[in-house]
Order: structure tokens, then sequence, then C-alpha cells
């Protein structure tokens, strides 16, 4: 059984030119309101889902659920909330807006790359936060917005 598996990998890998997810991978998700397929890749130099809206120079995953529900509900524009499961395809560091000022350690397990997330399935399931929670966290982040902190690493 242990060979077939280890076929069927390197066939995948084979067909999308790249190494495939193993069973055992991280699983990193990334919340937006952009319309997404499989196999696309979100790449930095778009418009930011988030504060000002430049262009990113930045990416942002993270391996919770909840972080990724947060990005989905706090994103800017049209479009319906989304979760994508997506993967890395360079180098991710910790995001230093969560990790180093609010977080440390990283408990919200949320990273950033310059590098391009392939998109690699949608999370279709999932519950959004209170509406009271949401609220207080739009108010918080236009405080922060109004004394000039509009990092998200822009």
């Amino acid at each position: 059984m242990t060979s077939s598996i280890k076929m069927d990998h390197n066939n995948i890998e084979k067909e999308l030119g790249a190494p495939a997810a193993t069973p055992f991978a991280q699983t990193y998700f990334h919340g937006t309101k952009a319309d997404l397929k499989v196999g696309d890749l979100i790449e930095v130099g778009y418009s930011s889902n988030y504060g000002q809206q430049k262009n990113a120079r930045y990416i942002f995953l993270t391996a919770t659920l909840d972080a990724a529900i947060w990005g989905a509900e706090l994103a800017t524009g049209p479009g319906r909330e989304r979760i994508y499961l997506v993967e890395p395809t360079g180098e991710i560091e910790d995001d230093p807006d969560l990790t180093d000022k609010k977080f440390p350690g990283n408990p919200t397990k949320s990273y950033r790359s310059k590098h391009p997330f392939r998109v690699v399935g949608e999370v279709t399931a999932w519950q959004g936060h209170p509406i009271e929670q949401l609220n207080a966290m739009k108010a918080h982040l236009e405080k922060l917005k109004e004394q000039g902190i509009n990092s998200l690493n822009d």
C-alpha cells in the first residue's frame, strides 16, 4: 500500500509540475473576498484586501481557521467572504503585526510571504464571528486608522 501512495503522490507532482501536498503537511488558510479557483496563485503586487488597499508587498496566510475567518470578514471590496486552503510556493515568516507586537510566540499562527500561494481548495462551511464581536473589531481597526496605524506590513 505504501508504494501505491508514493506512486500516486509522484504522479500528482508530475501533473502539477510542483511538489504535491502530503497527508501530513501543514494546512494553511487565506481569508478574502476574491473569487478564486483551485490552481490559482495569490501573489504580491495586487491591491490589498485591507488598510489603504495599496499594492501589497506581502500576502498573508494562517494555520488557524479562526484567523482566516477574520481575514474574510475584514476584507474590503465586493464579493462574498471566502476562505481558501492554500500552499506556499516559497518561504513564509511570522507576521510581525500579530506576533511581535500583539501576540509573542505566534499563537494565531499568522504568516506572510513575498512568494505566491497556490489555492488547493475552499472551506465552504464555516461560521463567522458574532456580529457584536465583528463590529467591535471593525471599530478597533477604525480607531487605529485614525491614529495613523495602518501597517499590515504595507
